[in-house]
């Protein structure tokens, strides 16, 4: 399981360069291209929604139609003799249902007795056929009224309608003239039910789009003016950061500078004044003396090696002089005096002038200086090995990499709520270098941090 921590995580969108600010004409673009999808969602919900609207009212308007057409058929199309299926009464009924009730929108009239059976239809090859009626159709019997819903063509029954395509299907009761009750049934296309919907979209979705279009031309100005800010917030923030890094550096410089014309050479004066006191101490034969004081000088001596390699790693100063290589195996010399192991592989880079540290060596020095630093003081490592090399000309690629202890995740996000915050910090530096900075650990596996900065 790997920890992996990009120092180009909050990098700007794909149209600009990682580290560079956001263009206000892509951000602007972006909302104007979200506004266009959230026209078009809004398009095709109104349409969906008006569909269903426009179904739920072509519905009430087939039951509603079905009603009057039956009353058609019960005063004026119904004979006694239908029940018995007279061929009389069936072609008067035949010849009123073509000639008034079929059309454009209706497509098929049935008449059904209470037990299932088929009375009239205007395909002749359904009558006297026998397909049990539905609970809520049995109802009407008793109830009265009118039902309407989308017709079932996978019921036998339907399979004549079936190539007239999704049908509404109507039924009603009707009376014969000596009282015997029948169900009326018409079907009903369903185009224009989708017609209904198109009028319905037709006639609101110009004002609802409209009304989107207006929001949305008012909204551009604040688009346009928020990723001004943002962009020059942006701006503000990588001064801030170039502004502190230098600060960083002219301190670090400073107080560098300070403890070795002070500290270090007062006490490398006070440990070079003591030996010969020590020598004197020895020849008048007062050895408890000549101890203490070889003891002092060598403490002093200690002490002034201590502040050197603090120094070096507050300020480099071999850094500009004589090289990254150098500087990093500065970093490195402790650990050898502590016994781990340590590999050091620099690929240098010809400098005109011959000296002179680059961006890129700096910002490598100082992740360098991190990872080596976490390594010695919470892995416990047996070896550390640094590797800098050039795949291609002007970038540079960092792998330092240990076998101690390693961490995991959590591990990490705790380290950095106690404060300790030192590759946290780098990222930043490293995407406004256009790079990446990667940590890979685990558990009992080390550590390995890798860093890229490609040319600028």
């Amino acid at each position: 399981m790997g920890l992996r921590s990009e120092g180009a995580r909050d990098r700007p969108p794909d149209d600009a360069p990682a580290g560079a600010p956001p263009r206000v004409d892509a951000a602007v673009a972006r909302f104007m291209l979200g506004s266009l999808v959230a026209i078009a969602v809004i398009v095709v919900g109104a349409f969906f929604a008006l569909r269903e609207v426009a179904i739920d009212e072509a519905i009430g308007d087939t039951r509603d139609r079905v009603g009057a057409e039956a009353r058609l058929v019960e005063a004026a199309g119904l004979r006694d003799g239908i029940v018995r299926a007279d061929p009389a009464a069936l072609r008067h009924l035949d010849d009123l249902v073509t000639a008034q009730v079929l059309g454009d929108s209706i497509v098929r009239v049935k008449l059904w007795t209470r037990d299932g059976r088929i009375l009239y239809s205007d395909e002749p090859a359904l009558i006297g056929d026998r397909y049990p009626l539905g609970e809520e159709e049995r109802e009407l019997f008793d109830t009265g009224g009118a039902k309407a819903e989308v017709s079932d063509l996978d019921e036998p029954e339907n399979r004549y309608e079936r190539p007239q395509g999704k049908l509404l299907e109507a039924h009603t009761p009707i009376r014969t003239p000596d009282g015997t009750q029948l169900l009326f049934e018409i079907y009903q296309r369903f185009s224009s039910v989708n017609a209904s919907g198109a009028r319905l979209l037709t006639a609101l979705a110009p004002p609802l789009i409209g009304g989107v279009v207006v929001l949305v031309l008012f909204q551009l100005p604040l688009a346009w003016t928020m990723a001004r800010r943002l962009q020059r917030g942006h701006r503000e923030r990588e001064t801030l950061l170039a502004s502190a890094v230098e600060a960083s550096t002219q301190e670090r410089r400073r107080i560098a500078a300070d403890l070795h014309d002070g500290v270090v050479q007062n006490l490398a004066g006070v440990a070079f004044g003591l030996a010969p006191l020590a020598a004197d101490a020895q020849r008048r034969g007062d050895g408890a003396e000549a101890a203490a004081l070889r003891e002092a000088t060598a403490t002093l001596r200690q002490g002034v090696r201590d502040l050197r390699t603090l120094l070096v790693e507050i300020h480099p100063p071999n850094l500009e002089s004589a090289g990254l290589r150098v500087a990093l195996s500065d970093l490195l010399s402790p650990l050898e005096a502590a016994g781990i192991d340590t590999s050091l592989q620099v690929e240098e880079v010809p400098r005109d002038g011959g000296s002179g540290a680059t961006e890129h060596d700096t910002l490598v020095y100082r992740v360098a200086r991190e990872a080596i630093r976490n390594a010695q003081a919470h892995a416990a490592p047996r070896s550390v090995s640094v590797a800098v090399t050039r795949p291609q000309p002007a970038c540079t690629r960092l792998v330092v990499t240990d076998d101690g202890a390693g961490f995991d995740a959590e591990a990490r996000e705790q380290r950095g709520a106690e404060g300790h915050l030192g590759l946290t910090l780098l990222e930043d530096l490293v995407a406004q270098a256009n790079g990446s900075l990667e940590v890979r650990s685990a558990p009992g596996a080390g550590t390995t941090v890798r860093l890229e900065l490609p040319a600028r």
